[in-house]
């Protein structure tokens, strides 16, 4: 594992990477160690904006093919992180999907008990900038696989489906859809349904890992 608190002191490699992000309290951490299998290697608390820095994980270390970096971000949002690190954590984000060439797939987690608040409609509108600003409107309309051109995806992946659901409540996912057209985000964008209490959707996230046809250059 290995941390990073700004664009130079992130790790200088030519692995691939997948970042994680979303807002605080979303249950990013649990996600991550119950796709890794792992039950401790991201930090979790109750209390919300523990992750302080970006975490990177090595996935599949010592691989000629298939070895990359999942990247953990702080969650955004939280009222009791001072304002300057919140702004400065936006704008590393920004920074960072702009301009990371490792970066291969976003992934924007999403509370699927509530839906897309403030935070996550402020990540879509700053992911769907970035991607407009590297993709002509023909390519926006086009195949997915064409998102490639970009150097990066973006997915989304519903968290806490528990208590019996096999997905997020229909009025749930019109409202991600909702908020991605008005971001301007592509249309064709994979959503996962997960819980990190069941293990739900962990093989659907691995197909999508496996899909970016991840690889050492």
């Amino acid at each position: 594992v290995k941390g990073g608190v700004s664009m130079d002191t992130l790790p200088e490699s030519n692995l691939q990477e997948v970042a994680f992000v979303g807002r605080s309290n979303v249950g990013k951490s649990s996600l991550v160690n119950m796709i890794l299998g792992r039950r401790a290697l991201a930090y979790t608390s109750k209390t919300p904006g523990k992750t302080q820095q970006y975490n990177y994980f090595v996935i599949n270390e010592g691989r000629s093919i298939g070895s990359f970096h999942l990247v953990d971000f702080p969650g955004l949002g939280y009222a009791k992180v001072p304002a300057a690190d919140r702004k400065r954590w936006l704008h590393f984000l920004d920074t960072y999907i702009r301009s990371r060439s490792q970066l291969k797939l976003v992934v924007h987690l999403i509370d699927s008990r509530v839906g897309p608040l403030d935070t996550d409609i402020m990540l879509m509108d700053m992911i769907g900038t970035a991607l407009n600003t590297r993709m002509s409107t023909d390519e926006l309309a086009s195949d997915p696989k064409e998102a490639s051109e970009l150097g990066w995806e973006y997915a989304i992946v519903m968290t806490k489906v528990d208590k019996g659901r096999n997905t997020a409540r229909s009025d749930v996912i019109a409202r991600v859809h909702k908020a991605m057209a008005l971001a301007n985000c592509p249309p064709a964008v994979k959503i996962v349904h997960s819980s990190a209490k069941s293990k739900k959707g962990r093989d659907d996230i691995w197909r999508l890992l496996r899909r970016m046809q991840l690889r050492t250059d």
